[in-house]
């Protein structure tokens, strides 16, 4: 059986025997089930020991020659792949669960026991239940078995399969139940199950084993049949019971997972695999400094302030020169993009610009972004030191001070969409509330382009790929990848904007490069240009593009607009 659907069972196992309800009135139901296993006898010996003409060996026909009905009655015992095309016979896989079945069996079951621990906490003390504990815990020596498999292709960063499970297995589960002083033994016996599940990997990452968690979810309720016995005694033998609790396992399992719904499991620590996607805008305002420290001969400086965030490698921003003042005012804004308000800091460098030779730095400080309130303006003088070290006695030394103002503004948490034609569009939130044209489309916004891939580029020459971005004026490009006609490149590249790009497009073209110093050392492959206006109103793209100019090439880019 496939270890999530196992799990389903015991965990809602307890849930079923809280809805035959007590165990008050269990009792009575054992009694009444001794004079129906009576009767259940008598008809097996009178099976038994019936006239040996009534015997007949059984007659084997075509298939092409059963009726429909019979046809219907054998059709569930055919594997999937035979069913549908558009299943994969995967022998291979079952040949691999059969070997590893001892120890996936001892693996699921430490998980098991693990898992329904704090579930049997909870009940105790509940209906005077004393004490609940797995006595045998085995799902025994027969592996499921995939009777196929389906694969999707997506555009998105994840591996989707659609896997038929089937296991009749011989677990050996019992389960102790002190109650009122007394020891009720449960085993589960004869368990069959059936199960269509949907198990997705995402988000594929390039850290082993190359995905942060697996979703599964069931396509459909899943049969489930299976024996148990309380006290030896078996109470699916009880008219009526057995298919209440078909019923009531099916019912819950559905509501947990039956898709859309689904049990995620992570496999990799998020911290170590989360993209940092962007959450914000800051506004910078470099307003002036005062005192500062004279670094030319003539006894003044000539000022000017980078401004980054601390270790990262983006190129620094950076205010006008001021020449000859030791006290100057800039007033000059710029925009930083924030991936983690609590973590990020940004640092500020004051230069002494000098028109021969390096550039002397005159003080530097931090400000720690955890220290802002989103959407609130406020107002920092820094003195100015020589390092962050703290012990450092040259920090003692007054070097001057810097005023800035700080603004955070966060991206909107849902994406709206622009409804109306694009001249006279109106801004229509996710709340239901709705603001003007231009306060909805007048504010800075940061556009995101991640060039996932290509397929099928060829290039005459040569095949070293790489893909060049256009856009405003800038140009940015991925690393090329030698000899290869189906990249894979997975970069992002960052564009801050005053305003929603609703009339521009944006051109990316994929190049070949030939290494060393030789004539045509850059061949295109192929071009696309996407207007930018689709992905304001949506929000989010992702799409695979026919290449401009190239026979059969592809490339996958995922674009995104997030407005403050």
């Amino acid at each position: 059986m496939y270890m999530k659907e196992r799990r389903v069972y015991q965990i809602n196992f307890i849930g079923v025997f809280k809805n035959m309800a007590l165990m008050s009135s269990l009792l009575g139901i054992l009694g009444f089930g001794v004079g129906i296993c009576g009767g259940l006898l008598v008809g097996f010996f009178l099976f038994i020991y019936r006239e040996p003409n009534e015997v007949q060996d059984p007659v084997v026909r075509p298939l092409y020659e059963l009726d429909t009905a019979a046809l219907e009655e054998i059709l569930p015992e055919i594997p999937m792949w035979v069913k549908n095309p558009d299943y994969d016979r995967v022998d291979w896989l079952n040949k691999f669960i059969l070997q590893m079945w001892p120890y996936l069996n001892k693996a699921v079951c430490l998980r098991i026991r693990s898992m329904a621990q704090p579930i049997f906490e909870k009940y105790i003390g509940t209906f005077r239940i004393e004490e609940i504990e797995f006595e045998a815990l085995s799902l025994g020596t027969l592996p499921p078995t995939v009777s196929g498999l389906k694969v999707y292709d997506t555009n998105e960063q994840e591996l989707v399969m659609d896997p038929v499970f089937r296991w009749a297995g011989n677990p050996n589960i019992i389960l102790t139940l002190k109650l009122l002083s007394l020891r009720l033994k449960i085993q589960l016996v004869d368990l069959q199950i059936f199960a269509a599940l949907r198990v997705t990997l995402k988000p594929l990452v390039p850290t082993f084993p190359c995905f942060a968690s697996i979703a599964i979810s069931l396509m459909e309720k899943p049969h489930v049949d299976f024996g148990m016995k309380i006290m030896g005694g078996d109470i699916m033998a009880i008219p009526g019971l057995y298919h209440y609790v078909q019923e009531t396992i099916k019912k819950q399992v559905a509501r947990l997972y039956l898709w859309p719904q689904t049990l995620e499991l992570p496999i990799l620590d998020a911290s170590t695999v989360a993209a940092k996607k962007p959450v914000g805008i800051l506004h910078v305002k470099i307003v002036r400094a005062a005192r500062l420290l004279k670094k030319d001969i003539l006894g003044t400086s000539d000022p000017y302030v980078k401004l980054s965030f601390s270790g990262e490698r983006l190129p620094p921003k950076r205010t006008s020169v001021i020449m000859n003042n030791l006290n100057p005012e800039w007033n000059e804004k710029f925009k930083l993009i924030v991936t983690d308000l609590q973590l990020q800091a940004l640092e500020f460098q004051v230069y002494d610009w000098d028109k021969v030779g390096g550039h002397d730095r005159i003080g530097m400080q931090l400000i720690p972004l955890k220290l802002l309130t989103p959407n609130e303006t406020k107002e920092f003088t820094l003195d100015l030191v020589k390092n962050t070290n703290v012990n450092d006695p040259q920090n003692r030394k007054r070097r001057g001070k810097l005023v800035v103002e700080l603004t955070y503004v966060h991206f909107k948490t849902d994406s709206f969409k622009l409804t109306g034609n694009v001249n006279g569009c109106e801004s229509k939130e996710s709340a239901g509330s709705r603001m003007s044209n231009g306060d909805a489309l007048g504010r800075a916004g940061v556009l995101l382009v991640m060039i996932q891939a290509a397929e099928d580029v060829e290039g005459k020459h040569h095949n070293n790929p790489y893909a060049s971005i256009r856009f405003r004026g800038e140009k940015r490009k991925t690393k090329m990848m030698k000899k290869a006609r189906d990249p894979i490149w997975n970069e992002e590249f960052q564009f801050m904007l005053e305003e929603p790009p609703l009339h521009e497009k944006i051109h990316i073209e994929v190049l070949s490069k030939r290494t060393g110093i030789r004539l045509r050392s850059k061949e295109s492959l192929g071009y696309v240009e996407i207007n930018l206006g689709d992905v304001v109103h949506n929000g989010r793209l992702n799409h695979e593009y026919h290449l401009i100019d190239s026979k059969n090439g592809k490339i996958h880019v995922e674009l995104s607009w997030k407005m403050a």
